[in-house]
């Protein structure tokens, strides 16, 4: 029971963070306020689920806990696309494609990316995690470096638009879109809690889950499939949060004590969720909208990444 406390702990305090955030400064206001905040919390729950869930599980598929989905370029790839409709149809891309027909374009963009990239670098069931790396930062120098000009040769109007899908926000989550990405999360979530055991058994590696009778190719190119949903809904809703991954999933290890996933990405997604709903407190009622929440976060796990760097140097 002593090794439960700490989980159940972060589940309270988050529950706690969560009503404050709700009616902090509110005066109680139900016709206008509280539903604002209550959306803007939703957004955050999902994409707590989806950061924990996608980078929790890539790290167990590459065997690596300084690895996050984000390094495969899912995130530039949004980017890119995003860039490429503002320059080929202007600010009314958004006005054609809606911000839901926007989330689905996004989300098949980014399924169709990673079976790509995931059958090329994965092929015959073989995983090479320094390749993968290596493949995934120079993909995403190269997406980036394109992305900046196609910037180049947008308005500056349409630029500022650009400099919005780069931001982590909640402010421009709308109704229809939370319960799409809900949909879908939750379609994800249960597709992958049938196979948390599989996943428990890849955490051993390649050759010890296929001696145990784990089909391991069709499994992660299963896992990969799930990965690029989630990341997909995370960065159209909120935006790209390249680092928090790695915060969430090792902050998940050192108190859950246990590998377990059934575990581990309950605790992470609480955990995320946590995060984004103090940096959102930070910004409303310390800071007074001087900075945003993607600042804040990628601020604080940019800063523990390098912490993780230093402390695991040597390691083998």
């Amino acid at each position: 029971m002593r090794r439960l406390q700490p989980r159940h702990g972060v589940w309270v305090l988050v529950a706690a963070l969560a009503l404050t955030f709700v009616l902090l400064g509110s005066g109680m206001d139900f016709d206008y306020v509280i539903p604002k905040r209550i959306a803007r919390l939703m957004a955050m729950v999902i994409g707590g689920v989806c950061i924990a869930w996608s980078s929790i599980t890539f790290q167990t598929l590459t065997g690596n806990r300084i690895l996050t989905p984000a390094i495969m370029g899912y995130e530039a790839i949004y980017l890119l696309l995003q860039a490429l409709l503002v320059l080929l149809l202007g600010t009314g891309s958004a006005v054609l494609l809606g911000s839901n027909g926007n989330f689905m374009v996004s989300v098949l963009l980014l399924l169709g990316y990673s079976w790509l990239i995931h059958r090329y670098l994965l092929r015959n069931g073989k995983s090479n995690v320094y390749f993968l790396l290596l493949v995934g930062l120079v993909l995403t120098m190269v997406i980036g470096t394109f992305t900046q000009f196609v910037q180049l040769k947008v308005s500056p109007g349409e630029f500022s638009v650009l400099q919005g899908f780069s931001l982590a926000s909640f402010n421009r989550v709308q109704p229809q879109q939370l319960l799409i990405a809900g949909l879908l999360v939750g379609a994800v979530c249960l597709v992958g809690s049938r196979t948390l055991a599989t996943l428990d058994v890849l955490a051993l590696g390649r050759d010890q889950a296929m001696s145990l009778g784990v089909d391991y190719r069709r499994s992660v190119r299963l896992h990969l499939a799930l990965i690029a949903a989630l990341v997909a809904v995370s960065t159209s809703l909120l935006g790209p949060t390249a680092f928090m991954g790695i915060f969430v999933a090792n902050i998940t290890y050192a108190l859950a004590r246990t590998f377990r996933h059934r575990v581990t990405l309950a605790l992470g997604s609480v955990i995320a969720i946590g995060i984004f709903i103090v940096a959102q407190l930070l910004v409303e009622h310390v800071f007074n909208y001087k900075t945003t929440v993607g600042i804040l976060v990628n601020l604080v796990c940019g800063g523990y990444f390098l912490v993780l760097m230093v402390r695991t140097r040597g390691a083998p």
